[in-house]
């Protein structure tokens, strides 16, 4: 990837508050530094008329904030720190999948964390940040144990309204194949099923179909029409294990190609039909480096301003191209990740359409970047998130309220939807807004 083309749509300088709600929200931001509101979304929305609800796939979350699929979610003590600390929802680390027989075809993503590094970026645009690397990949203990950590961790969520959403990687076709192992999908799928059907009997089951960022680097990815056959089939192959019961969310990843063809992507998804669609889409997980070497390994993964820049950049050309051709089209649900580091990231998501944001560096960072002197990392940016007097999701949404008339009490699944729907007056407002 070598062009560089910065969104255009950006929230520059301080959110534009009323005195009184930025006084609220600066002592908000002091008094929660020992501890965060028991019921964060109730203070929220009887406090500055923001009502925090979202949905994931279709269904309620009781804020927009979640944890993305990796180290961070593989284990039911992390999954509890999460709970306590009020996320929306949780991805869990992500599967392998496997045949009856124990076979995986894609094996070489199921080795364990060996080490991983926090450090500071620089991004093209002059702009610092932070991004996590290490070796490991996927889960690595078997299929049955991430069965019973799901039923596990379904069961925590279940205390405090968090979702537990599952995250797999099922058999790609590489170029020289021309066939799909429909079986790892059959099987490892009804097994997720279980421990989902006994704690939701009336709901479908969200789960993540993850191409992860270290797919773009081997040679599984080396052809786009590769890459397209994927994005048409996976659905159909999941939905098929148990029609109705399962919503699928393809985890789109950032290939080692220009912008154009993730706009292919992104054109492919929305245009397939019945059982071929996604239910929902996670847009998009981190860049590769295929030169950067990282312990005894050459090519890595890695987050930061770049990937923040490029996958709203992508997200608005999408939108843009839409409008501009006129065509009807329903949006597929969109839960963001890459690089959301501060609400204002968030919003800028929100902007163009997203619901829901999932993270994974932010829970990672050194003590010194949070301003809670207490509790768990995932408390401590929950804090930051969400009341920081300038770069928090309260004082931009406050501001965007102002900006376009929305009613107080609107829901954030609400304001996303008015922004992907209106995108032209979204750009509108800020392209040459000077903020």
């Amino acid at each position: 990837m070598e062009e560089y083309f910065p969104p255009r749509v950006r929230l520059r300088g301080k959110p534009r508050l009323s005195q009184q709600d930025s006084a609220q929200l600066q002592k908000d931001f002091d008094d929660f530094r020992d501890g965060l509101p028991r019921l964060i979304e109730s203070h929220v929305n009887s406090t500055y008329g923001i009502d925090l609800k979202s949905k994931y796939a279709g269904l309620p979350v009781k804020n927009p904030f979640g944890k993305a699929s990796g180290q961070l979610s593989l284990a039911a003590h992390q999954v509890e720190r999460d709970s306590a600390a009020g996320l929306g929802f949780v991805i869990l680390k992500t599967v392998i999948a496997q045949n009856s027989h124990g076979e995986q075809s894609m094996w070489e993503w199921a080795i364990p964390e060996t080490r991983m590094t926090v450090e500071r970026i620089r991004g093209r645009g002059g702009k610092e940040g932070w991004t996590v690397t290490w070796k490991g990949r996927g889960w690595y203990k078997t299929l049955e144990d991430y069965r019973d950590f799901f039923d596990q961790a379904l069961s925590i969520g279940a205390g405090s309204g968090m979702l537990i959403v599952p995250s797999v990687k099922y058999h790609l076709p590489t170029p020289d194949e021309d066939f799909w192992k429909e079986d790892e999908y059959v099987f490892t799928t009804n097994l997720l099923l279980e421990p989902w059907k006994k704690h939701n009997p009336a709901l479908a089951m969200p789960l993540e179909k993850d191409f992860s960022p270290t797919l773009a680097g081997s040679g599984r990815a080396a052809q786009q029409a590769n890459i397209l056959e994927w994005l048409a089939n996976v659905p159909a192959l999941v939905h098929a294990v148990d029609p109705g019961k399962i919503r699928v969310g393809l985890k789109m990843f950032n290939a080692l190609f220009e912008d154009d063809f993730q706009l292919r992507m992104l054109d492919a998804v929305h245009k397939a039909s019945g059982e071929n669609q996604a239910d929902f889409l996670i847009y998009a997980n981190r860049l590769f480096d295929p030169q950067k070497t990282y312990l005894d390994k050459v090519g890595v993964a890695y987050g930061g301003p770049d990937l923040s820049d490029r996958n709203l950049s992508v997200l608005e050309k999408f939108l843009a191209g839409r409008f501009a051709l006129q065509e009807k089209m329903e949006f597929l649900p969109l839960s963001a990740t890459g690089d959301i580091h501060s609400g204002r990231i968030a919003a800028e998501y929100l902007l163009r359409g997203c619901s829901t944001f999932q993270m994974h560096t932010i829970f990672q960072l050194p003590d010194s970047e949070y301003a809670m002197n207490t509790g768990s990392k995932p408390e401590k940016a929950m804090h930051m998130l969400l009341f920081h007097p300038e770069d928090g999701l309260i004082a931009w949404l406050l501001h965007l309220r102002a900006k376009f008339g929305w009613k107080s009490g609107m829901s954030v699944c609400e304001m996303a939807g008015w922004c992907r729907n209106r995108w032209p007056d979204v750009e509108t407002e800020f392209v040459g807004d000077g903020r």
